[in-house]
């Protein structure tokens, strides 16, 4: 209890209202913790929502009108081939069916020289068909070779009559004038002579110079001493000390606390 009472001001000690109200607070704060530890966060169950039913819409059946007639497959065949040679058209096709099955080929004279057979045959399961080629394919350098029908003939045209050439133009003839010619005589110079100067090669002898020897000076160290200034004399301030008259308080009177007696341990 003692060491309770050391840790609390002088003030609060001398006061008893102040040190309960204190102990109010620390009891109060206590049981303030200890409820948040003992409060649990409550469980809640997550909401079922039925799941939405919309009705399903009905629409009526389209009703098809079944035609008042049928026709029952009938068989057939036919064939049919084109060849001119002047526009290079070369193709035929031919096609048979018993109402059920149907059967046929086809050629065609490809540019590059080739026949392209095409034979095919449709059912009930579909469509096939086998493509072959004749010949060799040949890529020659294309000239047109047209010829007219026999059954068409030239239109006759009347040649257009153009007017005669007119005769060649002549060079009228002009007399060239004759000018005397100006024949100036060639000049002649002579070429000088200069004869070649011949000059003496000097002849110098190498020169030898010896190598200067200079004597290490010998300086004195100086010597600094060091320099000696003068301390400068400022003459002290002498300031007044301030007079003040020293304050009066009026000393407190609190009552003399009662302590419990030191328990034995």
């Amino acid at each position: 209890m003692s060491n309770l009472y050391s840790s609390v001001p002088f003030q609060e000690q001398n006061n008893p209202p102040l040190l309960i109200m204190n102990k109010f607070i620390i009891l109060a704060t206590l049981v303030a913790v200890s409820a948040a530890a003992e409060y649990t966060t409550p469980a809640y169950s997550a909401p079922a929502y039925p799941a939405p039913a919309y009705p399903t819409p009905a629409y009526p059946a389209p009703a098809y009108s079944k035609p008042a007639y049928e026709y029952e497959p009938m068989p057939y065949s036919f064939d049919w081939a084109v060849k001119d040679e002047p526009s290079y058209n070369d193709y035929s096709h031919q096609q048979s069916s018993d109402g059920k099955v149907v059967t046929g080929s086809y050629r065609v004279a490809l540019p590059d020289g080739r026949t392209q057979i095409v034979t095919y045959k449709a059912d009930e399961y579909g469509y096939v068909a086998d493509v072959k080629y004749e010949g060799e394919a040949k890529y020659d350098e294309y000239k047109p070779a047209y010829k007219p029908a026999a059954s068409s003939s030239e239109p006759a045209y009347s040649k257009p009559a153009y007017p005669a050439e007119p005769a060649a133009y002549s060079e009228p003839a002009y007399t060239k004038p004759a000018y005397p010619e100006t024949t100036y005589p060639e000049p002649t110079y002579s070429k000088p002579a200069y004869s070649e100067p011949a000059y003496p090669k000097p002849a110098y002898p190498e020169p030898a110079y010896p190598k200067p020897a200079y004597p290490e000076p010998a300086y004195p160290k100086p010597t600094y001493s060091e320099p000696a200034y003068p301390k400068p004399a400022y003459p002290e301030p002498a300031y007044s000390k301030p007079a003040y008259p020293e304050p009066t308080y009026a000393k407190p009177a609190y009552p003399e606390p009662t302590y419990p007696s030191k328990p034995a341990y």
